[in-house]
């Protein structure tokens, strides 16, 4: 069975549309990083910068009713997303009815943010605000708050695993379609600033202390970003074609990658395998890269021992951030973006970091501003890696 991702909407700190973002992420433009301190400790951050829409102005809250039990930012930026593939949503739910199209998606943090303005309104007032509800900050949120705006009645639920949790939707959004449970899937993710992960990524001292620099010799830390990004999966002909998916754990440690990266390189292989796909036939890899020493000895390490130094190589982080449970998606549609971009010239997505190779790394072929494959890109593969060691890989062509 062809599975088809046939459409996508996003939104990050490279831009709020699929043209300006594929634009600003070819330039190696990293503008969309900035200082902030809204979160605690001043820090660069990737933010979404748009006006997001009301979450009352869409049916079925628009009266208000349950609207204000979700909302949040997360959900406005689910929102923002879905107007930009509405138009593929609404045919899908023609052909195939509202009760086989199913919703899944990945995220880390949901509405959280909420409930910290929330409590810090009730250190100050001695009581929680009016209009907060815990419903805004449920993991399983957007998925029903999606599901109720669309009106679609198939499965619809959230995966949570740090990292890998909008990577993880797409097994699971391909699964819910080879069962026969579901025609159409949209699926994806959304994570949003919030000061738990400021603050978190903060006490395990992987914050950067400027611009992050991935796979540089000097970097020290993640920039943390938020973003949507959400897809239409499913057996429709499209544009681009989900090929392969390579799911695994090492169990290593909570934080930490395992050095060895044993089940790192068997992710990608078994995305490569369930493609039918060698390492030869990738043209281009989104790398996880997050810009931790750790992270990104160990992803060198793994992607060298599969591909070597032959395959076209980048982190898109350095222009977004590390957008946490949305980034899986995120990084996905970077490659949609490239794969349905029929640039003859094959320009490819710089490792934009500002700072010296680091010779100590098993060496890739880590493009530079202005690097092209010389036709068209074809088939791409993307990585995301998490907490716990949660691996998943992904591989899609140009249909």
């Amino acid at each position: 069975m062809t599975l088809y991702l046939n459409d996508v909407g996003l939104l990050c700190a490279a831009g709020n549309s699929k043209t300006e973002v594929l634009t600003r992420l070819l330039a190696g433009d990293r503008s969309g990083l900035v200082p902030c301190d809204e979160f605690g400790p001043q820090q660069w951050v990737g933010q979404v910068v748009a006006e997001l829409p009301e979450i009352n102005s869409f049916p079925p809250f628009e009266k208000g009713g349950m609207g204000g039990i979700y909302n949040c930012r997360n959900n406005r930026l689910l929102l923002a997303a879905l107007s930009q593939i509405q138009l593929t949503v609404t045919a899908m739910i023609a052909k195939f009815g509202a009760d086989r199209i199913g919703i899944v998606l990945g995220t880390s943090t949901s509405g959280v943010r909420n409930t910290e303005l929330a409590l810090t309104h009730l250190a100050e007032h001695g009581a929680m605000p009016e209009q907060y509800h815990y419903k805004q900050q449920q993991m399983g949120a957007g998925a029903d708050f999606l599901a109720d705006v669309i009106g679609v009645k198939g499965p619809a639920y959230t995966i949570s695993t740090a990292c890998s949790s909008s990577g993880k939707a797409f097994a699971s959004a391909r699964r819910l379609i080879r069962l026969g449970l579901c025609d159409a899937v949209i699926v994806g993710g959304a994570d949003s600033l919030c000061g738990l992960t400021t603050h978190g990524f903060a006490a395990l001292e992987s914050i950067s202390t400027g611009l992050c620099k991935p796979f540089g010799r000097h970097r020290n830390g993640i920039n943390v970003g938020e973003a949507v990004s959400l897809f239409v999966l499913s057996t429709e002909p499209g544009p681009v074609i989900l090929e392969g998916i390579g799911v695994t754990s090492d169990a290593h440690h909570f934080s930490a990658p395992d050095p060895e990266a044993t089940q790192v390189i068997r992710a990608m292989q078994i995305a490569l395998d369930d493609a039918g796909k060698t390492p030869a036939q990738i043209d281009y890899i989104n790398l996880h890269g997050t810009a931790t020493k750790l992270n990104d000895e160990m992803e060198s390490k793994a992607v060298n021992a599969l591909f070597g130094t032959s395959v076209a190589a980048s982190s898109s982080k350095g222009m977004t951030g590390h957008t946490l449970g949305a980034a899986a998606a995120l990084e996905l549609a970077f490659c949609w973006l490239l794969l349905t971009s029929n640039d003859e010239l094959g320009t490819l997505i710089p490792n934009i970091n500002n700072d010296e190779p680091d010779e100590a790394l098993p060496p890739l072929n880590l493009v530079e501003n202005g690097n092209r494959l010389g036709r068209n890109i074809n088939t791409c593969q993307s990585n995301s890696f998490a907490f716990g060691g949660s691996n998943l890989s992904i591989v899609v062509t140009r249909a």
